[in-house]
């Protein structure tokens, strides 16, 4: 493979929220991981507010609403994310319960101590899962939970080739034992930790993404951004199938003390 790789930072965002949020979910995840995670996270009140943070267009958010009770705050950069997340929250009839914000996750308008739980599956990158552990900190109840999954590597040795790739695209990936160190040292007890599934890459993830390929360039005429972007992601499908036992996402669950 090439030796240079393209940053998904250096595409449109506009475009890039556009192929995205045409597919049900934006990064890997499924609803039985989703649904495993919530189980280790114990006694949260009835009322209990929920900040689901990088929510794309709401895959886990209708997974939280319908398996715990409380009230959502559903938080995404991109308008067109949020625009998508409202039009299947109605349609799942959850008005009442989540609402969808456009903010920044370096900067939400949240008060202290506002929230018994805090989520981010396949977010929490943009930050940087370190940042983002101890900025959103502040914002959990004494005894809250946070809930993120990470790009982690399972191995302690991996070919030079794919270190290369993730160091260049997310220097911040490491080991499971490095980022529960870093979630200990944030201030949390860690709850738990548990390796997604191949298939949430594989099956929920990229062949939704590889079959929305087509109609996309189409969508953009078959411009020159619009077949480098498609060729960077065929290039990520093509890592991870290479790869895959040296990487994935990791569910990391801690408590804020009491």
């Amino acid at each position: 493979m090439e030796e240079r790789f393209d940053l998904i930072a250096d595409f449109d965002l506009n475009m890039i929220c556009n192929f995205f949020r045409q597919l049900d979910r934006q990064g890997p995840g499924s609803e039985d991981e989703t649904i495993k995670a919530l189980s280790f996270i114990k006694e949260l009140p009835i009322n209990a507010k929920i900040a689901d943070l990088g929510c794309g267009t709401g895959g886990q958010t209708i997974t939280l609403a319908n398996n715990i009770s409380g009230d959502i705050i559903a938080v995404d950069l991109f308008p067109g994310m949020i625009e998508y997340l409202d039009k299947r929250v109605k349609q799942q009839g959850l008005e009442d319960r989540i609402t969808g914000l456009i903010a920044s996750m370096g900067d939400l308008p949240f008060s202290d101590n506002e929230f018994d739980l805090i989520w981010a599956e396949g977010s929490i990158y943009h930050i940087g899962f370190e940042k983002g552990l101890n900025e959103w900190m502040k914002y959990l109840k004494p005894g809250g939970f946070i809930a993120v999954t990470e790009a982690t590597w399972l191995t302690s040795n991996r070919p030079i080739e794919i270190e290369r790739y993730w160091n260049e695209n997310y220097p911040e990936i490491n080991t499971a034992s490095f980022k529960l160190k870093q979630l200990e040292q944030a201030g949390y007890n860690p709850i738990a930790t548990f390796v997604l599934p191949e298939s949430c890459w594989s099956d929920i993830f990229y062949k939704p993404m590889a079959d929305h390929f087509d109609s996309f360039l189409k969508e953009y005429n078959y411009s020159e951004s619009a077949r480098q972007f498609v060729k960077r992601q065929k290039e990520e499908i093509a890592y991870y199938e290479l790869y895959k036992k040296y990487y994935g996402y990791v569910f990391y669950i801690g408590q804020k003390p009491e």
